[in-house]
């Protein structure tokens, strides 16, 4: 009959390999190191690492103003708000939102370009374009569903 073979583990030290991986990390992570420490830098010297302790050091003062506020008629009031609004900006495409941001710059450029307001013939002109009665339509939509919500 045969024996069997007697095995015995090394015995593994979990700090060992801590301490293994910690005195390995300056060569094996330098340059997100020295990132990291740049952006500490920074944060210290802005003095957000001080406003970010005194937060840490007042959050039992924060959270008790925060939870008083928020059993308050309006705290609710505002909890429900922030909850429709981010429903709302979900529900809306990024690439719309980027092709608008762009056309605002666009507008606000040309209307700084202007002289003198524009006279009411001009104004109508532009409501007149295929672009301005896409814009007037959302706007007139928009207007409508406000005007139905205050309704209910």
């Amino acid at each position: 009959m045969a024996n069997p073979i007697t095995f015995k583990p090394a015995p593994v030290d979990p700090k060992h390999e801590l301490q293994r991986r910690v005195d390995a990390a300056p060569v094996e992570h330098a340059e997100a190191l020295l990132v990291a420490w740049d952006v500490l830098q920074a944060a210290h010297d802005k003095g957000l690492l001080d406003a970010l302790n005194g937060m840490i050091e007042a959050k039992d003062a924060i959270t008790g103003k925060v939870a008083e506020y928020a059993k308050l008629p309006e705290g609710v009031a505002a909890i429900r708000n922030l909850i429709a609004a981010a429903k709302i900006l979900t529900a809306i495409d990024p690439e719309v939102v980027d092709r608008l941001s762009r056309s605002v710059v666009e507008a606000k450029q040309a209307h700084e370009q202007e002289e003198s307001a524009p006279g009411l013939w001009e104004l109508m002109k532009r409501a007149n374009s295929e672009d301005g009665r896409r814009g007037l339509s959302l706007m007139t939509l928009i207007l409508t569903g406000v005007g139905r919500a205050l309704k209910e």
